[in-house]
């Protein structure tokens, strides 16, 4: 019932004249004593967010420096991803726990997985709070576990913190994007590293002018006129109603001033068409609000191009695990205003590679000082690309990887 991700092929040196060779010298010396290890990549879904993303490019990176990886998929039906979606928010601070049922759910399924699970891997990397329990049911399936968060869990809901804790706690290494993201008890070893953009995805590569502008038109963009653009999940934590009520005071000073919401539909969010239904709303029929997404044929492509062609690109979460959405934005040298939360900051130096704001007021005036001064808006956005290549894009995010599973074959010589 495990569902195999087929992935595309990538050569890591490919990357070289972006991330410079050193790098790529020092990752193929630390594959070097791995080739042939057997790696797993266990995840909820494999579309929508930025788990599938990573795992689209890293999968293929690692086996093209001589690791035996596949990434595969958990089963779950509508019952179990609402549980987990309702984890999810609850880990990152809704006071809203699961219910006996929605946890026993959560087990069931978790069971279920692990005994489909197939043996044999060296490491088995388990990808968020979904298959979490993975780790406490079958260890033997693998003779390295480790837990990989991708959400902020500095102040989850203690309630439902503390049922998680039993089945992530005793992962033999544990990955978080921050410090402040690592719950009280977790006992293996602890590593903090942040995650990366693909520069060579079609969403993050090198795109013209005059294509950008032909995509932006056929979605009814005026391409004559300045655009405010967010790309992220529909849903409560990214703020869309808030980036809609910017726009409306941006638009007092800049009358012509457009605003597009750019997002995907995860198979893993069942709440996110009901959120995506009340931005709607909110918008109120506004024709200068465009509210997009990939079922409207927006796909990696045309964020690129949404993202290329804005002049002020915006991420205004109120709470963050990280948000590549920030470093995809970044990358293309555009100004970026973004919310003072979680793993933002951490991407952005205020007022010299973008703007970190704490309200609609505050990023309603940032981005009409943008709107206002070109030549402001280049500044943030060179310097934000430079930012971005020396810490965030996915060679090094490999680097990382290989280095922590070098640890863990270290301190078990025997094979």
């Amino acid at each position: 019932m495990l569902q195999p991700v087929a992935v595309g092929h990538k050569t890591l040196a490919d990357y070289a004249s972006i991330v410079g060779r050193t790098l790529v010298e020092e990752i193929r010396e630390l594959a070097d004593p791995l080739r042939g290890t057997r790696v797993l990549h266990l995840s909820a879904t494999a579309f929508g967010g930025g788990v599938s993303e990573i795992l689209y490019t890293m999968v293929p990176l690692m086996k093209d420096v001589g690791l035996d990886v596949e990434w595969q998929v958990i089963y779950g039906r509508e019952e179990f991803f609402n549980a987990t979606k309702v984890m999810h928010n609850a880990l990152q601070g809704n006071p809203q726990d699961l219910t006996e049922d929605q946890w026993e759910s959560w087990r069931r399924y978790n069971e279920m997985n692990a005994r489909e699970l197939s043996r044999g891997w060296d490491v088995a990397i388990v990808h968020d709070p979904q298959p979490a329990a993975m780790h406490t049911l079958v260890p033997e399936k693998a003779r390295h576990w480790i837990w990989r968060c991708h959400i902020d869990l500095s102040t989850p809901n203690a309630a439902t913190m503390e049922r998680l804790l039993p089945y992530i706690q005793t992962y033999p290494a544990s990955v978080f994007h921050m410090e402040q993201y690592v719950p009280a008890g977790m006992e293996g070893q602890i590593h903090i590293v942040p995650p990366a953009i693909d520069p060579l995805a079609p969403k993050n590569m090198a795109f013209s002018p005059e294509d950008a502008t032909y995509i932006c038109q056929q979605f009814g963009i005026d391409v004559d006129r300045p655009l405010l653009c967010q790309v992220s999940r529909f849903d409560p934590w990214k703020d869309p109603l808030g980036v809609i009520d910017a726009y409306r005071i941006v638009k007092e000073e800049v009358p012509d001033v457009q605003l597009a919401l750019v997002g995907s539909m995860a198979t893993d969010d069942p709440e996110g068409w009901d959120f995506f239904n009340a931005t709607v709303a909110h918008a109120d029929g506004d024709p200068d609000i465009h509210i997009l997404n990939n079922f409207n044929n927006v796909g990696a492509i045309e964020v690129n191009a949404f993202q290329s062609h804005a002049d002020v690109l915006i991420q205004k979460s109120t709470r963050e695990g990280f948000g590549l959405t920030v470093s995809e934005a970044i990358w293309k040298a555009r100004p970026f205003i973004g919310g003072r939360v979680g793993g933002i900051p951490l991407q952005v130096e205020d007022g010299v590679t973008g703007y970190l704001v704490e309200s609609v007021e505050e990023c309603a005036a940032r981005a009409t000082a943008i709107l206002q001064d070109p030549g402001l808006g280049r500044r943030l956005g060179l310097s934000g690309k430079e930012h971005i290549r020396k810490h965030f894009l996915m060679p090094r995010l490999l680097r990382d990887w290989l280095k922590m599973i070098n640890e863990l074959e270290d301190q078990s010589p025997v094979r």
